[in-house]
């Protein structure tokens, strides 16, 4: 059936184009105001990082990136959760004023599709940016106004908790506490697919769905922890965005032919902030994602997954993630055990930076490579 001849398809791809572009040019907008407070207050770490997650020094990173970590702010995620809420609240409080068609099917916010793929957004995006604050000015202490500073011995006791040691100047919470962070917002979202929604089967694409009972739980809480633990791909202008921006739109393909069109639309809204947040962000970077966006886009992929039944193809889909991941991964195996390194440095694009690659042409081949996965397993994901 020729395109026009379905007036609902087409009415639902229109709503999405809209609602992206809508997400695009909010981002851009409000792009200058941020980037002037972010440099205004010099929103950005004092000292490259000298050390990696074990506390190992770190000489070849720090040689790569002693310029790029300074001078340039972090928080550029913002632009992406602050813009998706934007967009999703404006059209849920126009369709609420009007009965006009158009403002009613613009209205994406349904608690059956993006109620929880935007809370895990939101609290998640927050809790980056927790960090992000602390990795530019090192502790709650030296954060907050000295009025609120009552007793000092309250916030030495929160330092502790959240900063990173003293690995290196504002190191940000420590990885433990991110790790229980994010376990904790994964069981929050497990025990709501499974008693809530009820759901406890996983789809095999061209063998139908097998059911998992409780071992649902377990699955969502480990699909969360292999999301964040690609997050290590932030690590050049550029790559992050152009990899995020391929891989929900491969999940907003795959919302759109179940017919998840107001989860389709989340989808793509993301890709809009992405896309406005990649104009600013390609070399040279005007600032980085930063943990806030960063936390909050590994997250809510793998609710989106798990949403649209994905999650077997997700590996394929954010293919890029499981490689820079498990190069860390192998990284630190090969150094314990065997006492020398894979890598020149890990994640794996900072070995071919190591290489002498220019920073431009690892970013563009990781996003050919991450745009072929997607192209795989939308397609593998679709003939089921």
């Amino acid at each position: 059936m020729p395109f026009y001849q379905n007036p609902e398809l087409a009415i639902n791809i229109i709503k999405i184009f809209i609602l992206t572009v809508s997400a695009s040019l909010t981002a851009v907008f409000f792009t200058p105001i941020l980037t002037h407070f972010l440099y205004k207050y010099k929103l950005w770490r004092k000292e490259a990082r000298t050390k990696t997650i074990t506390g190992k020094p770190a000489p070849i990173f720090y040689e790569l990136h002693k310029e790029r970590e300074v001078k340039v702010p972090r928080f550029g995620g913002l632009l992406i959760w602050g813009g998706t809420l934007l967009v999703i609240l404006f059209f849920f409080g126009l369709s609420q004023f009007s009965d006009n068609f158009w403002l009613q099917k613009l209205n994406f916010l349904s608690r059956s599709q993006t109620w929880l793929p935007l809370f895990t957004l939101v609290a998640a995006s927050i809790v980056g940016l927790s960090d992000d604050i602390l990795q530019v000015f090192g502790s709650p202490s030296q954060v907050l106004p000295h009025r609120l500073q009552v007793v000092s011995g309250k916030f030495k006791r929160i330092s502790k908790i959240w900063e990173g040691k003293g690995k290196y100047p504002g190191g940000g919470m420590r990885f433990t506490r991110r790790l229980l962070i994010v376990i904790l917002i994964g069981a929050i979202g497990a025990w709501w697919f499974y008693s809530k929604l009820g759901w406890d089967t996983m789809h095999i694409p061209l063998l139908g769905d097998i059911t998992i009972g409780l071992w649902y739980i377990p699955l969502f809480i480990i699909t969360m922890l292999a999301c964040w633990s690609g997050g290590v791909v932030d690590g050049l202008d550029g790559l992050a965005g152009g990899i995020f921006a391929s891989i929900f739109t491969g999940f907003g393909v795959i919302a759109l032919f179940r017919g998840q069109v107001d989860l389709a639309a989340f989808c793509m809204v993301i890709v809009g902030t992405i896309l406005a947040f990649l104009w600013f962000n390609i070399p040279p970077a005007r600032f980085y994602m930063g943990e806030t966006g960063m936390l909050g886009l590994t997250t809510t992929l793998a609710v989106v997954a798990f949403l649209t039944d994905s999650v077997i193809v997700l590996p394929i889909i954010a293919g890029i993630l499981v490689i820079e991941s498990g190069s860390v991964i192998l990284q630190l195996l090969s150094k314990k055990f065997r006492k020398k390194k894979i890598w020149l440095c890990a994640p794996i694009h900072h070995h071919f930076e190591a290489k002498g690659w220019p920073s431009y042409k690892v970013t563009m081949r990781f996003w050919v490579i991450g745009m072929v996965m997607v192209i795989i397993g939308v397609t593998i994901r679709l003939l089921g």
